[in-house]
């Protein structure tokens, strides 16, 4: 092998000492998409994980390998992307930080921990019976790796989970729902999570109907994508209905957005995979990729090719 058999760049230090030790031949170097490319002929880049895709624009007319992104959504990065690269969305990262948050906002919103919160801070004891976790009728609206870890983590709770995708289907957990059975299970929900991605079909899909649909005082929870639920549809069902988001629209919410100030809404600002689990995962996948490359294999979690 010579020095640069593989030239990866990561977006700063912190990634590239997580990588550890990685094969002779292997070079790694720090590029944050800002200024040029560190070198020609790039194997594997690591775009930055906040800031949005715009940096993608970096690429242009930059010959690499495989493009490997740090988060599972990838909206809009078709539009931004140059021509000629292969993209990879980081499955396997995220999945259990998301799901913990999920489950951290169905109890918190389900016991009243903001209400605990807000009388403690008042220094007041404000005891109430709030609906349990357990017994409750869960609809999991998005069954990918998100999905899956977040039905993990319910059925321990005692809870009785439907599940929903995009297309009907038989799996080794029992029968997944299609998307256009939502009017039907709607009304028998109390707790509503939309794990679901971005695109034209979930684009508004939690909107005025969808809400219109469920039963008074349900929780909907969201820890997809912030368009996916209509935010108008949000404030005027607010009150009836709770809510608990880690993303929104638009994100970040501005000073003083209705939503904060909105009767049992819970916002958390998009931290769904913003954990101490992210880094070794991130990691992890980055040094299999690297694998992949050195033995002429296909990179796992390809998503698009511009």
């Amino acid at each position: 092998m010579t020095d640069a058999d593989l030239t990866v760049t990561v977006p700063d230090a912190t990634l590239r000492d997580a990588l550890g030790p990685l094969p002779e031949g292997v070079r790694v170097l720090e590029w944050d998409f800002t200024g040029p490319p560190p070198a020609d002929g790039l194997d594997l880049v690591v775009p930055p994980y906040m800031g949005g895709n715009a940096v993608l624009a970096a690429l242009d007319g930059v010959p690499v390998r495989l493009v490997q992104s740090q988060s599972i959504g990838y909206d809009g990065v078709a539009d931004l992307l140059p021509a000629g690269h292969v993209f990879a969305n980081a499955t396997t990262v995220h999945e259990t930080s998301t799901a913990e948050l999920a489950l951290a906002l169905v109890l918190a919103a389900q016991r009243g921990i903001p209400r605990f919160v807000r009388a403690a801070d008042e220094g007041r004891w404000a005891p109430v019976a709030l609906p349990s976790l357990a017994d409750r009728r869960v609809l999991l609206v998005g069954y990918g790796g998100v999905g899956v870890a977040i039905e993990d983590r319910l059925l321990p709770f005692e809870t009785r989970v439907t599940r929903v995708a995009s297309r009907a289907r038989e799996t080794d957990r029992g029968y997944v729902h299609g998307i256009d059975d939502l009017p039907e299970l709607l009304p028998d929900a109390e707790i509503v999570i939309v794990g679901l991605p971005l695109s034209d079909a979930t684009r508004g899909l939690v909107d005025d109907a969808f809400l219109s649909a469920l039963p008074d005082d349900a929780l909907v929870v969201n820890v997809g994508r912030g368009p996916v639920a209509d935010t108008d549809a949000i404030l005027a069902h607010a009150g009836r209905l709770r809510f608990a988001l880690d993303v929104v629209d638009p994100e970040p919410l501005p000073d003083g957005h209705p939503l904060f100030a909105s009767p049992d809404v819970l916002v958390s600002p998009h931290v769904g995979g913003a954990s101490s689990a992210m880094l070794p995962r991130m990691a992890a996948l980055v040094r299999r990729q690297v694998a992949h490359l050195l033995a002429g294999e296909e990179p796992e979690n390809v998503v698009l090719r511009t």
